[in-house]
C-alpha cells in the first residue's frame, strides 16, 4: 500500500517489443522530471516482457494472458471467469502499488488492468501504437479522458496524436555526424552506398530470401549491404554454407537499431509501427514490405511516410530478386531522390514522444489529486 506523497505510476502493456519499447521510454521520461516516482511495469508470465522490463532496470509484477477468442468456442464460455480472476489479480497489483494513475500500451496484460483502475477511480493513460488501434485500447479509450496515438490516422475515442516514445539514442540521433563511427561499428565502407536490412527482432523470411537472391546483383552495383537476419535466421548458400559475397554482411541482429539507421543510406524492412516512426523521426530513406498476416495494419502503418514519398511500399508477394533489380538498386543509385525522402520522412517526424507522453501522465494524476482535494470528495 502507498505510505509516502511520491508519485505511483503503474505501466502495463507486453508480449512483444512493439508494445514494450515505448513502454520503457514513457517510463524513463517520467523519472525524468520525477526522480522520486515510483514506478511498476505490469506483463503476463510469458511475455517478451519478463526479460526486457527487469534488464531495464524497472520492477515487473504479472497477471494471467487472457486471449479474447474471435470465434465461438468453449474458451469464449471460460473468458468470463478467466477476465475476473485477471481484474482481481491486476486490482491486487494496483492497491499495493497505491497507484496514482495507470499507463496502456496495449496487448493482453491492458483490459484487466483498465477495468481494475477504472473501478478504482484511478486515472487511465492510453497510448495506441498502431494505426488500427486493439482490441485492449479500444476498451480502455472508453474508461480514459488520456488517450495519446503514435500516428495521426488511428481512429480512437479521445485521441491525441503525440508520436512514439522511443529510447533517446534513436530519437536525438543526428545520422549525418553519426554516420562514420556507426559504419565503422558495423563493418561496412565509408564511402558505398549501403543497404540496410532488417525483418525486425524476429526476422522476416520472404525478405531474407529475396536479398540471398539478389547479393550478385547488389555487388554488381557497387552497393554494399548488411543485412539482419533476425535470431536464429542465418542465411545460406546452396551448399549449406552462411551466405557470403562481396559486400554483403549478414548478422543475427544489431545491438541498437540507431547504428543502423545513422549508416543507411537505405532501409530495408518491415513497417512495424515502431520502425516507421523511428524512421520518420530520424529521417531514412526506406523501403517497406508491410507483414502479410494480420488485419492488414502495417500497411496502414506506412501509408503516411509513402504518400508523402519518404518511402516506398512494395507488397510482400511482389518483393522478389527481380523487384530489387528493378527497383531498388536504381533508387540507391539515385542520391537526389534519397536525400528529398529523408527530408520528407524528418517533417512527419516526431522526436519527443516520451515527454509528451510523461507530460500527459502527469496532468491525468494531477487532474485525479485536484479532484480528491475538491469539497465533497
Amino acid at each position: 500500500m502507498k505510505t509516502d506523497s511520491s508519485l505511483s505510476v503503474v505501466l502495463a502493456g507486453g508480449g512483444t517489443a512493439g508494445h514494450i519499447s515505448p513502454l520503457l521510454a514513457i517510463a524513463n521520461a517520467i523519472l525524468e522530471v520525477r526522480p522520486e516516482a515510483r514506478l511498476l511495469a505490469v506483463g503476463t508470465p510469458g511475455g517478451m516482457e519478463t526479460r526486457l522490463v527487469p534488464a531495464a532496470g524497472l520492477e515487473l509484477a504479472t497477471v494471467s494472458r487472457v486471449p479474447f477468442p474471435r470465434k465461438p468456442s468453449l474458451e469464449l464460455l471460460r473468458l468470463p471467469g478467466k477476465l475476473a480472476g485477471a481484474v482481481r489479480q491486476a486490482g491486487t497489483i494496483l492497491d499495493e502499488a497505491g497507484a496514482d494513475v495507470l499507463v496502456g500500451v496495449g496487448g493482453y496484460v491492458c483490459t484487466p488492468l483498465y477495468l481494475a483502475a477504472w473501478r478504482r477511480k484511478i486515472p487511465i493513460v492510453v497510448h495506441e501504437a498502431n494505426t488500427r488501434a486493439g482490441l485492449a485500447n479500444r476498451v480502455g479509450a472508453r474508461l480514459s479522458r488520456y488517450v495519446a496515438v503514435a500516428f495521426a490516422e488511428t481512429r480512437i475515442r479521445g485521441a491525441r496524436h503525440v508520436g512514439m516514445p522511443m529510447r533517446r539514442e534513436i530519437s536525438g540521433l543526428d545520422r549525418t555526424t553519426a554516420r562514420a563511427a556507426a559504419r565503422t561499428a558495423l563493418g561496412l565502407e565509408q564511402h558505398k552506398p549501403s543497404l540496410i536490412v532488417t525483418g525486425g527482432s524476429s526476422g522476416a523470411q520472404s525478405i531474407n530470401r529475396a536479398i540471398a537472391a539478389s547479393v550478385a546483383a547488389l555487388a554488381d552495383a557497387g552497393i554494399q549491404t548488411l543485412h539482419i537476419t533476425g535470431r536464429g535466421k542465418t542465411v545460406h548458400d546452396a551448399q549449406g554454407k552462411l551466405l557470403a559475397a562481396p559486400g554483403y554482411r549478414q548478422v543475427e541482429y544489431v545491438d541498437g537499431m540507431e547504428l543502423a539507421y545513422a549508416a543507411a543510406d537505405l532501409l530495408l524492412a518491415r513497417s512495424g509501427a515502431a520502425t516507421v516512426c523511428e524512421v520518420a523521426a530520424v529521417g531514412v530513406p526506406a523501403v517497406f514490405v508491410p507483414l502479410p498476416i494480420g488485419n492488414g495494419e502495417q500497411a496502414l502503418n506506412a501509408a503516411a511516410l509513402v504518400n508523402a514519398g519518404a518511402a516506398v511500399l512494395v507488397e510482400d508477394a511482389a518483393f522478389d530478386a527481380g523487384w530489387v533489380s528493378a527497383n531498388l538498386i536504381p533508387l540507391l543509385g539515385d542520391g537526389a531522390r534519397l536525400d528529398r525522402m529523408a527530408a520528407e520522412a524528418e517533417q512527419l517526424g516526431i522526436r519527443d514522444a516520451d515527454r509528451r507522453m510523461a507530460a500527459l501522465v502527469l496532468e491525468a494524476a494531477q487532474s485525479a489529486q485536484a479532484t480528491q482535494a475538491a469539497p465533497g470528495h
